[in-house]
């Protein structure tokens, strides 16, 4: 206390007499100042060092929030704002996404189902409704096109294909993929946009083959699908935008890499409340298993 009355007052009297005055040494009061922000500094390279160990780990792909998480699930207590600003100083920062292209061609004569999703992303059960769209990657031997079904749950991918023709056999084989390892109850909802891979005859008849039933964006209306093409956007800008691939085989090995391995399993999902889309369906296995 007599440190801080000197703090406070050393403005108005020299620090050499109010050290006398209060029987203290001039040294003792330096080092009291000296400390406190000493210790911080310290504090500041110790998590400074976490945050930039968990920024590499993660790909250069986490922003202060999902930084903060992982650190509070490392019991390192720090506020957002101080790894905000520790990011700032170690000049961390996670790409931004770039602006969505939408690559549906409606054009077609084909039957088009009704939106039945109607924009109601949030399920309270896996296989109850899953969205899928297709999104091009380039490489110097040409474009690879990826098709992809997200289980609304979890988010998780549960289906996916790689080709390097837009078809219909691409959308199919993706829909496979999810029915395989997936095996979902009739009646799950199976939302996608108006493209001709979607609406084709065979899509449509696998579609109904298990139940499934159909539903499909408004025309034009990229916000009616916004789930998956904001899936293609993270993938882009965590992992294809960063990325320069001779072959598509190059590319496929890393696509299916960043899907399985680090969307799926490692990466925080915020609309999930930072955890990962395989822990949350793991815990929602376990909750329903808890008499």
């Amino acid at each position: 206390m007599r440190f801080s009355f000197i703090a406070a007052e050393k403005a108005n009297f020299p620090v050499t007499i109010l050290c006398a005055t209060l029987g203290v040494s001039t040294s003792g009061f330096y080092a009291w100042r000296a400390r406190p922000q000493a210790h911080r500094d310290h504090e500041d390279a110790r998590i400074g060092a976490k945050i930039a160990e968990i920024f590499s780990e993660k790909r250069g792909c986490y922003g202060s929030p999902r930084i903060h998480r992982e650190l509070r699930a490392k019991d390192c207590s720090v506020g957002r704002k101080r790894v905000a600003r520790l990011m700032v100083t170690q000049g961390l920062k996670a790409r931004h996404k770039r602006r969505f292209r939408t690559t549906t061609d409606s054009r077609h004569g084909l039957p088009i189902a009704d939106n039945i999703l109607d924009r109601n992303f949030t399920v309270d059960k896996p296989n109850a409704a899953w969205v899928t769209d297709i999104t091009y990657i380039w490489t110097h031997e040409g474009w690879l096109y990826l098709a992809a079904i997200l289980d609304l749950f979890s988010r998780r991918v549960v289906g996916w294909a790689m080709s390097e023709t837009m078809t219909r056999q691409l959308a199919i084989d993706a829909l496979t993929m999810g029915l395989s390892l997936r095996q979902p109850h009739r009646e799950l909802l199976h939302h996608s946009d108006r493209g001709s891979q979607y609406a084709s005859g065979d899509y449509r008849e696998l579609l109904s083959r298990h139940g499934i039933v159909c539903s499909m964006s408004r025309r034009g209306n990229c916000w009616d699908n916004a789930v998956a093409e904001s899936f293609f956007a993270t993938l882009k800008t965590e992992l294809v935008y960063k990325s320069n691939w001779p072959t598509r085989s190059q590319a496929q090995a890393a696509i299916f890499e960043y899907i399985e391995v680090f969307y799926n399993r490692c990466r925080l999902h915020s609309s999930l409340g930072y955890v990962t889309p395989v822990a949350f369906e793991q815990r929602y296995a376990d909750a329903i298993k808890t008499p």
